[in-house]
């Protein structure tokens, strides 16, 4: 089974500075595997709590070079939650991969727990008809700190569904359960990789060069 890995933060963040840079993304350096994956950002200012500055990835299957490069980018510009990410914020960002395994379909919407499982919603409005659906990575719900319950209700309203949460609302659901593996790399990390493996750091336009000891 193939795991999240260092050298998939690096090529996510490879491919963000290659961006800014209008570079070609230097090759990866971990194994060509099938999965769903996602990637996530966030932004750590002072020494605070990090804060989420995009997140998008696949629920379906791909290559994992070509899905780690494209999220890498959708997930920092095209996040509609959040302004694109400039390149004078990459000092400050943290980058998490998630590689997705173990599907399986649940009895309940109950029938998960909460710091193994991933979960995937679907149901079906019955005023309107309409098809709902979201998810939320295993991490999510435990840095949270909700119950099952908690984290339905925060999940349908992800889903798009504005009206009254009750016990039939939630027994329409139908829900899959998934693990994943993640690995996090702040950019100094990053960096030091670089330095370590490559002989000099990355310039970055819109950015100072950095310097090493």
């Amino acid at each position: 089974m193939v795991s999240a890995n260092r050298e998939m933060a690096v090529y996510c963040f490879d491919t963000l500075v290659s961006h800014y840079n209008n570079e070609e993304t230097p090759p990866p350096a971990f194994e060509e595997a099938n999965h769903p994956l996602f990637v996530t950002w966030k932004k750590i200012v002072n020494g605070g709590e990090p804060r989420l500055r995009g997140c998008i990835g696949t629920l379906e299957a791909r290559r994992l070079i070509s899905g780690f490069k494209d999220y890498a980018l959708t997930s920092a510009l095209r996040d509609r939650r959040f302004p694109p990410i400039q390149a004078k914020e990459l000092p400050s960002l943290q980058c998490t991969v998630s590689v997705l395994t173990d599907y399986e379909d649940a009895e309940d919407y109950l029938d998960w727990e909460v710091g193994k499982h991933g979960i995937i919603i679907e149901f079906t409005e019955p005023e309107t008809n309409t098809k709902r659906s979201a998810t939320y990575l295993p991490e999510v719900p435990a840095h949270e700190g909700w119950t099952k319950i908690e984290a339905i209700d925060s999940l349908v309203r992800k889903a798009g569904h504005n009206g009254v949460i009750t016990e039939a609302v939630r027994r329409r659901i139908n829900l899959k359960r998934y693990q994943s593996t993640l690995f996090s790399m702040h950019y100094s990390e990053y960096l030091s990789y670089v330095k370590a493996t490559r002989g000099v750091g990355p310039g970055i336009n819109g950015i100072n060069k950095p310097s090493f000891a």
